[in-house]
């Protein structure tokens, strides 16, 4: 009976985990009620995830990402290297893939995307290539270099200490490196040569703006009835009298299109979102053949033009206004910024519509700010201005400070001297001591949401044990590789691993299906090791949808993709990590 009740449960808290109904950590709290109130586990059992190694262990990993991201540490690498590019847009791929790659293997991937998310958009305004052909490739690159140590992501820790419950002991810090490099290695070729020709070539609504005559605007205007431009084509109509304007968008009842993609003409109230000289935006107002928005009558394009700047700011996954309202965030209650449209994930919200959205990681709204006001913004946490060239280097005096303390860690945990959460905890302590990082900035890059959910799985992994579900769930999963051998096994417990994190995040993923790798093992009678491993490369084996990973997320809007520009590129990346894993765990991690 127990085991049809946590059935119930694990199907409940899987559905709202894949729908996201409710808030993820909410979900997590919820999990964990109901197992208490179910009587599966005990009040202490349900909430003994919160003195987890690897809750506290994550936790710390991002404040240090944090310390390393504010001190410039990261941005001055990546501005160095790609220096050497010398104007070449291929050179600057690849410096630009392996610097990710590199900088993702030791600190946590998300903050190293948000990083190179604007500098990437600086490099297509510099080189002419379109970002939408850079964006999904950097986030797989950190994905692809997140497996190969035991810091570069969240999910290798958690798996190690879940391990080590297990009594197989944890993962070293260079543990995975023996699989994990050759597999990121070809895994970045492939993205090189074949991103190019696989993803989408779109322009990019804004680029670094700089302070002579050519410098460029954004600027969305509606078209009126009885304009000349009605019937025409959005990415020609325009350039034959106005050579500077080009038409990025076209907006119509709230859904956005592509010029360079897709075939539609302009039509009447349509929206057109357009890059250009001042002089020329100014002088197509005065045109008649095109109108501003409805702004309120405070809004006027052409006044003060040159102390403001109309930019796009994106949601980064730290912000403080995830899942608040527009309406009621201090950016929409300050009278200097304008607030023009959000668009998200394809669709288009004006500014009649955009009162009751709560804000998501990869929002990106079109705002019209005074230069001093962008400098605010710019030092906080909450946006990504995109025509920056990166994030402003608030304490860039202490960066050898940290890449000493950092280097301090990655020691320790490599040579055994301290456990990996000592030395992360550590490391937290002695940055904030030394000015590294602000107290209040740490509170801030805590990711409550993301240590809640990893609280709660943890608790529904415990009741699986608990009840018996997991054992049943290995036999019945078994019963499909039924006189089979362990690698073919080894090689469903990857891919299942893989089709998971599709749909849940990888960290649930891979508490979740590490106790049935496991069991698998012990019924075949061979050591679990290389099935925890696997599971290990399979949880962040998730290329082939934007929820897969947080990062995949957060390109989703500045590259302006589609679902399936994620299938185009992930699906032979996802068969590259599972068939090498198989060809090569089994060597190293012997059954």
């Amino acid at each position: 009976m127990a085991i049809w009740v946590m059935s119930i449960i694990l199907i409940l808290a899987l559905s709202l985990l894949i729908t996201e109904k409710l808030p993820l950590d909410l979900t997590a709290i919820g999990i964990m009620v109901i197992l208490m109130v179910t009587g599966i586990l005990t009040p202490l059992e349900a909430v003994a995830g919160f003195a987890n190694p690897a809750v506290i262990t994550v936790g710390a990993m991002f404040l240090i990402s944090r310390a390393m991201v504010r001190t410039g540490v990261v941005g001055y690498i990546a501005q160095k290297v790609i220096s050497g590019s010398r104007g070449n847009a291929n050179i600057a791929m690849l410096v630009t893939l392996l610097v990710v790659a590199v900088s993702s293997a030791f600190i946590n991937n998300t903050p190293v995307v948000v990083l190179f998310i604007p500098v990437v958009l600086s490099l297509s305004c510099e080189y002419g290539f379109s970002p939408s052909k850079f964006l999904i490739p950097i986030s797989y690159a950190s994905i692809l270099a997140g497996t190969c140590t035991l810091i570069g992501t969240s999910t290798n820790i958690i798996i190690s200490d879940l391990s080590a419950d297990y009594g197989f002991g944890t993962l070293g810090m260079f543990e995975l490196s023996a699989a994990g490099v050759p597999i990121a290695i070809a895994g970045v070729i492939f993205i090189f040569l074949f991103s190019p020709w696989i993803m989408p070539s779109l322009s990019s609504p804004t680029c670094e703006l700089g302070d002579g005559e050519h410098r460029r605007y954004l600027a969305e205007f509606k078209i009126p009835r009885g304009s000349r431009l009605i019937g025409g084509d959005p990415a020609q109509i325009l350039t034959q009298k106005y050579p500077s304007i080009e038409v990025l968008e076209l907006i119509r009842y709230s859904h956005v299109f592509y010029p360079q993609r897709d075939p539609e003409k302009i039509a009447a109230d349509d929206l057109l979102l357009v890059k250009g000289s001042l002089s020329e935006l100014i002088d197509i107002l005065q045109d008649n053949t095109v109108e501003l928005p409805d702004g309120g009558p405070d809004f006027d394009f052409r006044k003060e033009s040159e102390k403001s700047l109309i930019v796009e700011l994106i949601i980064p996954p730290q912000s403080t206004l995830l899942n608040e309202r527009l309406l009621e965030t201090e950016l929409k209650r300050n009278p200097d910024i304008h607030i023009i449209a959000i668009k998200r994930t394809g669709l288009h919200y004006t500014e009649k519509e955009i009162h009751d959205i709560r804000l998501r990681i990869g929002d990106i709204l079109l705002v019209r700010s005074p230069l001093k006001k962008l400098d605010e913004i710019r030092a906080g946490s909450d946006f990504i201005i995109v025509e920056d060239v990166h994030h402003e280097i608030i304490h860039k005096k202490k960066a050898p400070l940290v890449l000493l303390v950092f280097g301090g860690i990655v020691a320790a945990a490599s040579f055994g001297l301290a456990d990996i959460m000592v030395c992360a905890l550590a490391g937290v302590f002695l940055m904030i001591l030394f000015g590294c990082l602000q107290l209040r900035d740490a509170y801030r890059a805590l990711p409550g949401n993301i240590l809640l959910l990893i609280v709660g799985v943890i608790a529904l992994g415990v009741a699986m044990e608990k009840t018996g579900a997991t054992q049943l769930y290995a036999e019945t999963f078994l019963s499909l590789f039924s006189g089979l051998s362990p690698r073919a096994v080894l090689g469903g417990i990857i891919l299942l691993t893989s089709l998971v994190t599709h749909l849940l995040s990888n960290n649930a993923t891979g508490v979740l299906l590490l106790p049935i790798a496991v069991s698998t093992a012990l019924t075949l009678g061979v050591d679990p090791k290389p099935f925890i491993i696997g599971v290990c490369f399979g949880a962040s084996a998730c290329f082939a949808s934007p929820m897969g990973y947080q990062t995949n997320l957060l390109v989703y809007g500045p590259g302006s993709y589609r679902f399936a520009d994620y299938l185009k590129l992930g699906i032979p990346l996802n068969l590259i990590v599972i068939g090498m894993g198989l060809i090569l765990i089994p060597i190293f991690w012997p059954f």
